[in-house]
């Protein structure tokens, strides 16, 4: 007797119901797989293999459908400007931190990976459900500029005191973005987005610029959560886009590391040491008396 025909009386299911119940257990709409066959989203692989390319297939893969040549070109625009932004980003550093620790490259991937949470990583999210929001008040009847500051002011109440997206600590100004929003505007000329949340974002600096001695300039979280709204992807895909193409940058980083050796590199050079901040020396009581005994 087998295991499903053992079970079958005790869960009152006969062993063909058993069978189709293991059968529903994963249940998903992304790949079809049967031996000599694969089909993703419907497509045999056969078919995508020289005809689509990588770009297209993660839109198809992620929202179900190929996307048009100019969807790809502006989604694939967005995932180029996040490969890298060099080996102090702390993702990066801690590929190649954890390649001199001997680790393979799966590891010093995974390790640089895990680290791209809300701070790091996650303010392209956060950027656009701020540009969601707005775009939800604006669907309310409420104009642009109203909207933006309602959800400012609604940010500011709830102890939001940094705006995601925009501003930088290392550019004055982020150089990917005038070339995003540029595209952005090509492709709402010719009808493949709305421009929509081009605008939002706009009003969005304007909004936090406005009495300051200098602008705060949008940055490359701000324009690609700009242009994955756009695109209709959820944040949480937004993020994990933001995943895929800075993927790329740690995989050579940490190939490079690899190549370059060295051993158990830390943050900094031995040389320049660090800042301690602690007590001054001190000793624990009777630890210099000659005279202690040892029992």
């Amino acid at each position: 007797m087998s295991a499903a025909e053992d079970r079958g009386p005790e869960s009152g299911m006969s062993a063909e119901e058993l069978v189709d119940e293991a059968r529903r257990w994963w249940q998903t709409d992304i790949i079809d797989i049967h031996p000599g066959e694969i089909a993703l989203r419907g497509y045999p692989i056969e078919q995508l293999i020289g005809n689509v390319g990588f770009v297209e297939t993660i839109w198809l893969m992620l929202r179900g459908e190929l996307p048009s040549r100019a969807q790809a070109t502006l989604l694939e625009s967005a995932l180029v400007a996040s490969v890298d932004h060099g080996p102090q980003a702390p993702s990066i550093a801690i590929a190649r931190m954890a390649t001199t620790c001997g680790v393979p490259v799966n590891g010093a991937m995974a390790s640089a990976i895990n680290v791209l949470d809300d701070i790091h990583g996650g303010p392209g999210q956060q950027c656009m459900e701020l540009y969601l929001e707005i775009d939800a008040e604006c669907e309310q009847g409420q104009e642009l500029e109203e909207a933006v500051r309602l959800v400012l002011e609604r940010r500011r109440d709830a102890g939001v005191t940094y705006i995601p997206g925009f501003g930088h600590r290392f550019h004055p100004l982020d150089p990917r973005t005038p070339r995003l929003l540029s595209l952005v505007d090509a492709a709402a000329a010719d009808g493949t987005v709305s421009g929509r949340f081009a605008t939002i974002g706009r009003a969005v600096e304007a909004a936090i610029g406005a009495g300051k001695p200098r602008p705060v300039p949008m940055n490359v979280d701000g324009v690609t959560a700009v242009i994955y709204c756009e695109l209709g992807f959820t944040p949480e895909l937004g993020r994990g886009v933001f995943i895929l193409a800075r993927s790329v940058g740690i995989l050579a980083h940490a190939s490079e590391q690899m190549v370059q050796g060295g051993r158990i590199k830390g943050p900094l050079p031995k040389s320049i040491g660090y800042t301690y901040t602690g007590p001054a020396r001190r000793s624990v009581a009777g630890a210099g008396d000659e005279r202690r005994s040892t029992p």
